[in-house]
């Protein structure tokens, strides 16, 4: 099973480049960045902080490393067009020697369609509009030219070149709903989804079970799975953090626990395990500590 992590938008780009030469020297996987941009309200509100732009980091990222994945978690179709998808999954694919994964959604946070006058649709039309910018995405990496008439994009012979370092530029799509799982089995290569292991292993049910119904072997699907992961020794606040508001995202605990959880996942059958920074500490130092720590006496007792 393998690693990865994912920094808070919010973190200044040097600190998110000093964690991606710490992951690329330290055998992690990928470096998953957020696509938004403006903290999540849940509503239409704004509330201030930084948030940098996804697709001005990844660049940045792919130069400093040799080795490490690196892909968006997840960008909205609800925000970009596909053609833009496309092109700059492929621009960063050959800027990485191809190391680029291109993770999508349907799109989702309320404040940030509102500030920025950008229609967030009803879940139906929106998972429509996604069904049609992942086939049109997926046709403009592989194919010389793409056409395609749909209900919400219009493409006539369209080009996307150069075309990705990868032979096929995986898809990843994050999901838990039923629909958007369907679209997933039939037009994605990864599948991501959050949740502690007794959550995720539901989840993954139903992502089998869309597989099997669109005749796609779920095995052939890359998985990853996410949570926000406490490191405490503290017997009653990991049980608070386990039973708390955000319980079903949350793995808490000393190592042996997360070590325990960790094989829970790969039981489930994920190939990754994403580990946010999120909940790490409340320095730089502290965050790139926490992740040494992860490396040298949890994930080493995997492997």
């Amino acid at each position: 099973m393998d690693f990865s992590v994912w920094p808070n938008p919010s973190r200044p780009p040097a600190e998110v480049l000093d964690l991606a030469r710490m992951a690329d020297e330290g055998g992690w996987y990928c470096l998953w960045y957020a696509d938004h941009y403006m903290p999540n309200t849940g509503d239409e509100t704004f509330s201030p902080g930084d948030v940098h732009e996804c697709w001005t980091m990844l660049p940045a990222v792919a130069a400093v490393t040799s080795r490490l994945r690196l892909g968006p978690l997840v960008a909205p179709t609800s925000i970009h067009h596909p053609a833009l998808l496309a092109n700059r999954a492929a621009t960063i694919d050959q800027l990485s020697g191809g190391r680029f994964t291109l993770g999508i959604g349907a799109g989702w946070q309320i404040n940030e369609h509102a500030a920025y006058g950008i229609e967030l649709e009803q879940p139906g039309a929106r998972v429509s509009r996604f069904e049609e910018s992942i086939q049109i995405v997926r046709s403009l990496l592989d194919r010389d030219r793409t056409t395609f008439h749909g209900d919400f994009h219009d493409i006539t012979d369209a080009p996307c070149d150069p075309k990705p370092v990868q032979d096929r530029l995986p898809i990843l799509v994050g999901t838990g709903s039923p629909r958007m799982l369907g679209i997933t089995a039939r037009h994605a290569q990864e599948w991501n989804t959050w949740g502690n292991p007794d959550t995720s292993a539901d989840t993954r049910r139903s992502f089998v079970e869309a597989c099997e119904s669109a005749g796609t072997d779920p095995t052939t699907l890359r998985t990853s799975v996410q949570a926000m992961f406490f490191l405490t020794d503290d017997d009653s606040k990991a049980e608070k953090l386990r039973s708390g508001e955000m319980g079903d995202r949350a793995v808490a605990g000393s190592d042996d626990h997360v070590v325990e959880q960790l094989g829970r996942y790969a039981e489930q059958g994920f190939d990754e395990v994403i580990v946010p920074d999120f909940t790490l500490g409340a320095t730089p130092s502290e965050r790139l500590d926490a992740y040494a720590r992860f490396a040298d006496d949890i994930i080493s007792q995997l492997t």
